[in-house]
């Protein structure tokens, strides 16, 4: 369901429409309007259900890159933005530079040298963590980024990590596709509660690959 923001939308309204269920989003980047969605099937990831593949644990284990967080928003928007068809106009970034300046929006980076290679970015609201989008200019990188992510949301005591929609890419990874009503049940219950991005002594290994482990797929 959508439908069209006929007021300016402000940051703290966009923060509304999180805690009520829905989210913005353009029909292009050309496109001046932001238009609201609800939909009636929700994407989201079960915390403790991340698929590791054994190709996707090999490339969380090699040493040509690095993961930063909150480093450059900017960049992970843009990257995500770098595609042919797109949702992010020029006023959904302004958007979301605004809530990351306040404190709600994050990225996670991932960096092959000096090279910016993926990127995921979302909001937070009390335990719940609305993925937006994320991008790859590398193999894995993607994948990377969001095990890591993952990984980060679990130690920060996260209970809602939502995908918005369900795609071939995320299924593949664990995400889930559950009705509007069930979504909202689970969407109360984590804004009822705390969670920390950045948890204090949060340290990624060993524990990242351990906590997950690979499935038996070679894939």
């Amino acid at each position: 369901m959508t439908q069209e923001a006929d007021t300016e939308i402000t940051s703290e309204i966009l923060l509304r429409a999180y805690a009520m269920g829905i989210f913005p989003m353009a029909q292009s980047r050309e496109d001046p309007e932001i238009h609201w969605v609800d939909p009636r099937r929700r994407g989201v990831f079960p915390l403790e259900g991340f698929h590791i593949s054994r190709s996707l644990r090999r490339s969380l284990l090699r040493p040509d890159y690095k993961v930063t967080v909150d480093l450059n928003f900017a960049g992970v928007v843009e990257g995500c933005a770098d595609r042919p068809e797109t949702w992010i106009n020029p006023q959904i970034s302004a958007l979301y530079s605004t809530l990351y300046d306040a404190g709600f929006a994050h990225s996670l980076e991932v960096w092959s040298g000096r090279d910016l290679i993926g990127g995921v970015y979302g909001v937070t609201l009390g335990a719940a963590f609305f993925g937006e989008s994320m991008f790859s200019r590398r193999t894995d990188a993607s994948k990377i980024a969001l095990a890591w992510l993952v990984h980060r949301l679990q130690a920060g005591g996260f209970r809602l990590f939502d995908t918005q929609f369900l795609t071939p890419h995320l299924a593949s990874l664990g995400a889930q596709e559950i009705p509007r009503s069930a979504y909202h049940r689970m969407l109360r219950a984590a804004l009822e509660t705390r969670a920390d991005f950045a948890p204090e002594g949060y340290s990624p290994y060993p524990s990242l690959i351990s906590s997950m482990g690979a499935s038996g797929s070679s894939g």
